[in-house]
Parts: structure tokens; C-alpha cells; sequence
């Protein structure tokens, strides 16, 4: 690699190191600014110890990629604050507990939403970046369940059924728009309707 290569994960994110082991290529960074306390939004320059984030990144030239991301640890020093050490997060890199860049993840929902999970888990396998089909339609029903949560029910249709004709009733309720169901309520009282 380049040693003045322009490319970094994020704003200031220095790459250290890349290597190649066993056709898998490994790149070190580390990321040295100050951070701010998630619960308290202090920022704090004292710093407690290191952590360190292994990424899956995209492929290259069909070798599998790992970011190595060293961060450092920090200190809250707000006494009020019930956070003691926090690690600074890159939202624009990965999403918080990841193990997959957001590029990754882009790129594994694609795939998946438009040819399905075997013929997507074939394909990835040939660029380098191996992935089950359980994987993928489990990605696919997580980012479908965020952007359900995200969107307001504008148009509503409510329908009633029996369970037991003279007995038990249900009602279903359907985004119209959408055209998927909301809910499904055990009875068919206002109350629960309403709610």
C-alpha cells in the first residue's frame, strides 16, 4: 500500500498499517481526537485506556478486508454523569456494536432485497465477501422493522373477523398506503380499536 494514500475510514481516522495474511487483507488505524460523553455530551480529554473495533470493510480484488480501528477510552469528569468511561463512536463508519461497515451493510441489503437469499449468499461468496442467507434475510427483516418504526400510519383500514363464529373476534389493522399489517387485536371492542 501507498504509504501517503489519501484514504481513511473517517475524519480523523489515520490508517497505520496494511497487510496481507493468507489473502485476507488487514488494516490497522487509529483514531486520536477527544470525544464527548454520550449521556452527558461533556467533552473529555482524559483518557482511561484503549479499545479496539475489527470491521469487515469491502472487498479487494476478491480478498475479504478487516479494519482494525484502535480508539481510545475516555473519562467522564462530569460528577452528575452516571457514564465512568465511554469510546468515542463513528456512526458514519459503522452503526454502534457492529461488526460490518455501513458500506458493508449497504451492500448485503442490495443484494438481498433484490435477488433473495441463496442466489445473494453466492454471489457475495464470489466477490469475497462470504455471508449465510440466514445472515442476509435477517438484515433484510431488521432494516425493514427500523423503517416501519420510522414511519407515521397516515391512511388506516380496520377490518373484523370470527376466530369462533358467535364466539371470538379479532381485528386487523392495515396501513393502506403501505398495504401491511399494523396489528392484530384478539377483540373487536372500540377500546382496544382506539388504542
Amino acid at each position: 500500500m501507498q504509504e501517503k494514500s489519501g484514504w481513511a475510514p473517517a475524519h480523523g481516522v489515520q490508517v497505520l498499517d496494511a497487510k496481507q495474511v493468507d489473502g485476507h487483507w488487514i488494516i490497522s488505524a487509529h483514531h486520536e481526537r477527544s470525544g464527548s460523553c454520550p449521556d452527558c455530551g461533556k467533552p473529555s480529554s482524559c483518557r482511561h485506556g484503549w479499545h479496539e473495533r475489527c470491521l469487515q470493510d469491502l472487498p479487494a480484488e476478491g480478498a475479504g478486508v478487516t479494519v482494525k480501528l484502535r480508539m481510545r477510552r475516555w473519562r467522564c469528569r462530569n460528577k452528575a454523569c452516571r457514564r465512568r468511561t465511554f469510546v468515542e463512536q463513528f456512526p458514519e463508519i459503522a452503526a454502534r456494536l457492529a461488526r460490518r461497515t455501513r458500506r458493508v451493510m449497504e451492500l448485503i441489503h442490495l443484494f438481498g432485497h433484490g435477488v433473495g437469499g441463496r442466489p445473494s449468499e453466492r454471489l457475495l461468496k464470489r466477490i469475497g465477501m462470504p455471508r449465510s442467507d440466514d445472515t442476509i434475510l435477517r438484515h433484510l427483516k431488521r432494516r425493514a422493522n427500523a423503517e416501519r418504526a420510522d414511519t407515521s400510519v397516515r391512511v388506516v383500514g380496520v377490518d373484523d373477523w370470527a376466530w369462533r363464529k358467535g364466539h371470538n373476534y379479532g381485528t386487523i389493522v392495515v396501513d393502506l398506503e403501505r398495504r401491511e399489517v399494523v396489528d392484530v387485536l384478539p377483540d373487536r371492542s372500540t377500546a382496544s380499536t382506539s388504542a
